[in-house]
């Protein structure tokens, strides 16, 4: 039997009472056995980070810097780690295992570098005499939610950036991946990030609610940052409401790739499949949606069934397809009803087949309308909605013809043109010739709508996790009205 995987407290390996169990959903059978916190476990990881709070939030910034490159390295160390049980824990691919951890290792360096770039400023006062300073400092314990489709990535930005801010923090694993978000926070512990300065929960999936909700309410929690669905997301910003806790939310995701008829057909082509089916569609900026203009539609659809044709599904161990598993067969079920719903209103099958347990093929549904759910629900596997425009402003419409708003991407060889159509897009991030899936550490990464709320990534994540301050020093005598 494999033993349980811990609670990390304290810089310590803290055993909980119980435990669950994750499978593996290509082989089946226990991928993982991990520690199931209680409330008082929770509890205990927010009183850790908060008695470490002082200490850490007074150290100067090299010496937080040199931490987190230390970090880097150890994560770095644990490649054979995270891709073992990212492939156990949710069928990942090797491949996409490894951008995960050279992604996450990167976002670990940004925040090392913003360390010197928590700065304030002097504002000119009205008041002879007065120096007025806006100052950043760190907010406090900071708790962050990840989620399983890009664990490395989601668990390492959930706590780097708010601990180059000088806060202390807690990892809020995920139910399906506890073994691959339990790694990270031992490599930083390994790295010196000790005595509670990061700490690690994971609980059973019936006691999510209950956990997330004791650590949001515990005072010692002054941040919160959650990735994941929008339903849950709600539910967190809610209770992050009651309690008047700021909190950066990044959400779902229906991401439209417009095509104007002046596009290069060739790029568009490779960065719809590429943006459709990475991961196997399982990514919040996922392309959902292509939106092509009629009067290269018959073109591209052609160009692109005849791409997708080349990117087999198989078993991710194996490594012989770019394509792998889909996390449970509760996606499997949801793609097949969003497929069934758009054929039976007169959508066209392009490519796809059947299931085989959890691993899909790449599928393409053409003639997709508004009046489907394939045009609405945000799918989250490998299927993507092939729509027709009339024209630009058409395309426009259809684009924002959504509740969500991440990411967006637009093809024109007339780049002012790509701009223009850029600008009138609501979304959160929105590319010009190129997919709609594009991450990098340094930028400021969010949404709008449904999409969530906040930014993560660069100078962007300072402000999240940092409190402004105004102080003020009297430099000559006062002088008052009474």
């Amino acid at each position: 039997m494999l033993a349980s995987r811990p609670l990390l407290i304290g810089g310590k390996a803290h055993a909980a009472a119980g435990h669950f169990e994750r499978h593996d959903p290509v082989a089946g059978g226990v991928a993982t056995r991990a520690a199931a916190a209680t409330v008082a476990d929770a509890n205990a990881a927010a009183d850790s980070a908060q008695a470490a709070f002082p200490a850490w939030s007074s150290r100067g910034p090299n010496e937080r810097r040199t931490l987190l490159l230390a970090a880097a390295e150890a994560m770095s160390a644990r490649a054979a780690d995270f891709v073992d049980a990212m492939m156990s824990e949710i069928g990942a691919t090797e491949g996409w295992a490894r951008f995960n951890l050279m992604l996450a290792v990167s976002m670990i360096r940004e925040a090392a570098s913003l360390t010197t770039s928590i700065a304030g400023e002097v504002i000119p006062s009205d008041k002879p005499g007065c120096v007025s300073m806006a100052l950043r400092e760190p907010a406090g314990v900071v708790l962050g939610i990840a989620p399983w489709n890009a664990p490395i990535i989601l668990g390492v930005r959930a706590i780097a950036t708010p601990l180059a801010c000088g806060n202390t923090v807690i990892l809020k694993g995920s139910e399906v991946c506890p073994r691959t978000h339990e790694i990270i926070v031992q490599a930083f512990i390994d790295a010196g990030f000790t005595d509670g300065i990061v700490n690690f929960i994971s609980n059973a999936p019936q006691d999510a609610g209950e956990i997330v909700g004791s650590l949001i309410d515990h005072p010692a929690v002054r941040r919160i940052n959650f990735t994941g669905s929008t339903a849950v997301g709600r539910i967190v910003a809610v209770r992050a409401a009651q309690n008047l806790k700021p909190v950066v939310l990044e959400l779902g995701g229906k991401a439209p790739m417009l095509i104007l008829e002046d596009a290069d057909i060739d790029e568009a082509v490779k960065a719809a499949a590429f943006g459709a089916f990475m991961n196997q569609g399982q990514i919040c900026m996922s392309t959902e949606r292509i939106i092509v203009v009629d009067a290269i539609a018959d073109a591209f659809a052609e160009k692109f069934r005849t791409k997708v044709l080349t990117m087999p599904t198989a078993n991710p161990r194996i490594g012989t397809a770019p394509l792998g598993a889909v996390v449970d067969r509760k996606t499997v079920l949801h793609v097949e009803s969003l497929v069934a719903d758009a054929l039976a209103n007169g959508a066209v099958r392009s490519t796809g087949g059947e299931a085989n347990g959890v691993l899909m093929p790449a599928t393409v549904l053409d003639h997709v309308t508004p009046g489907m759910r394939l045009f609405r629900e945000e799918s989250f596997g490998p299927v993507v909605a092939l729509c027709r425009a009339r024209d630009e402003p058409h395309a426009v419409v259809l684009a924002n013809d959504t509740d969500y708003g991440l990411s967006a991407a637009v093809f024109t060889r007339d780049a002012a043109r790509g701009l223009r159509v850029a600008r009138q897009i609501k979304s959160g991030i929105c590319h010009i010739n190129g997919p709609t899936v594009h991450d990098e550490a340094q930028m400021p990464f969010g949404g709008v709508k449904a999409s969530g709320y906040g930014r993560f990534g660069g100078k962007a994540g300072i402000d999240a996790f940092t409190e402004m301050r105004w102080i003020t020093l009297e430099t000559q005598p006062g002088h008052f009205p009474i």
